[in-house]
C-alpha cells in the first residue's frame, strides 16, 4: 500500500510531461507557449533548455510538487487523527477528484487546482504507513 503513493506520483509526472508538449494542450490552455514552440521548430539551432518559458505553464508543473510537499508535513498529524485506512481513503478520493477536476478543465484555475489536489493525494498513501 505505501507504494501505492510512489506509483500515482510517477504517473502523475509521466502524463504531466507527455501532456505539456501535446500541441493540443497548449493550443487550449497556453497558447504562447504553442506559438514560441511553432517558431522554434523553424529554427533548428535551439536550446531545450527553459523551451517553455510561461509562468503559467510553470505554476501547472510546480503545483503538484508544492502541494505534495505540504501534504508531506501534514501526513503524520492525518495518520495519527485519521488512522492509515481512512487516510489512504481520503488520499484515493482526492486523487479521484483532481483527476475529474484536470479531465474537465476548461481554465488554467481548474487544471492546478486538480493538480493541487492530485500532490495531497500522491504523498498521504506513502507516509502513512
Amino acid at each position: 500500500m505505501a507504494a501505492t503513493g510512489g506509483l500515482m506520483f510517477g504517473y502523475d509526472i509521466g502524463i504531466a510531461g507527455g501532456v505539456t508538449a501535446m500541441d493540443d494542450f497548449l493550443r487550449e490552455f497556453f497558447p504562447a507557449v504553442l506559438e514560441k514552440k511553432t517558431r522554434t521548430r523553424e529554427v533548428k539551432a535551439t536550446s531545450n533548455y527553459c523551451k517553455y518559458d510561461d509562468q503559467g505553464l510553470q505554476l501547472f508543473t510546480s503545483s503538484l510538487y508544492l502541494a505534495a510537499l505540504v501534504a508531506t508535513l501534514l501526513a503524520s498529524y492525518t495518520t495519527r487523527r485519521l488512522g492509515r485506512r481512512l487516510t489512504m481513503l481520503v488520499a484515493g478520493v482526492l486523487f479521484t477528484v483532481g483527476a475529474i477536476l484536470n479531465g474537465a478543465a476548461r481554465n488554467l484555475a481548474t487544471l492546478v487546482a486538480g493538480r493541487i489536489l492530485l500532490g495531497c493525494a500522491c504523498q498521504q498513501p506513502a507516509l502513512s504507513l
